[in-house]
């Protein structure tokens, strides 16, 4: 697999990011966001097709592999993460841009799609939920408050010990690998050890989880219904499209469920892959995107 030069670049939010570049600045500008417990090389198959006729550019997102990893939990908070998002693009003369987010990246891009309407012309997420559909099913579908229930785990301030015991080897080893196909991980398997061995590394990208708002309850709880979940809820004005692999066990077919209702210009094409879509099946996703960029001038 190819190795993407990274630099290095301080942002006025306080932190500094590893930023993988390439292609001529003159062309279409595309900004990746990756997700847990990944980097940049979540997007290495897109950086290599997409270089040749695109702006390209991907952030270690603060907390992972060497980005800075300020300390305490609200620094993980996501308007934290979109101000980073903002102001990489400044620090690089980017004016509109599409921005494509995967996982926590996903999350991230949604958000920053709501808030800055101007600036981020065109959508693209890959198995990540809208904020609202996803807090709605994990009170209405029990099915998808299930298979969230990995946050909570996340959450709880023992789970860094559980990592520390098992090691981040055995990490890798007994957790991570069953949620991929194996031939696909071994040739990363380094690259993530070394990634989450940097020193603060796994308790930063657990911290965003912590930070997040997300209320994840416990099956079979009957928490009160927050009533924001049953209001109204500004639209998705980008023209957006939605990637999902249809084999993802963490985030269940639910979340695409009326998403056409908070986001008028979408278009959702399912593709054979389970989570981690932009690795598992890159030929779908490159060629998804293509064709959906290329009538959109993106």
């Amino acid at each position: 697999m190819p190795d993407f030069e990274l630099q290095r670049i301080a942002l006025p939010t306080g932190v500094e990011l590893d930023v993988a570049i390439a292609g001529d600045p003159a062309n279409p500008p595309l900004i990746f966001l990756h997700g847990f417990p990944e980097s940049h090389r979540t997007w290495r198959h897109q950086i290599a097709e997409f270089e040749r006729d695109h702006y390209v550019v991907v952030p270690d997102q603060r907390g992972f592999s060497g980005s800075s990893k300020p300390e305490g939990v609200e620094a993980y908070a996501p308007d934290k993460t979109v101000g980073d998002l903002i102001a990489l693009a400044d620090h690089l003369g980017i004016g509109p841009f599409t921005l494509i987010g995967h996982d926590w990246g996903g999350a991230i891009s949604w958000m920053a799609a709501l808030q800055n309407p101007g600036r981020i012309a065109r959508l693209i997420i890959v198995n990540a939920p809208h904020p609202l559909i996803f807090q709605r099913t994990l009170f209405d579908d029990p099915a998808q408050r299930a298979a969230s229930q990995y946050i909570t785990a996340f959450r709880n301030p023992g789970f860094d010990q559980f990592i520390a015991a098992l090691t981040i080897p055995g990490f890798f080893g007994k957790t991570f690998s069953q949620h991929a196909d194996p031939a696909l991980l071994a040739p990363e398997r380094d690259t993530y050890i070394a990634q989450w061995s940097q020193p603060g590394a796994m308790t930063a990208m657990l911290n965003w989880y912590r930070a997040s708002t997300l209320i994840v309850p416990a099956p079979g709880e009957t928490p009160e219904r927050p009533a924001w979940l049953d209001g109204p809820f500004p639209p998705v004005t980008q023209p957006t499209l939605v990637i999902w692999g249809e084999g993802d066990t963490a985030l269940l077919p639910s979340q695409l469920d009326g998403l056409e209702a908070y986001v008028p210009d979408l278009t959702v094409i399912r593709v054979d892959a389970g989570h981690f879509v932009p690795w598992e099946n890159p030929q779908a996703v490159n060629a998804a995107m293509r064709g959906w960029l290329a009538p959109r001038g993106g």
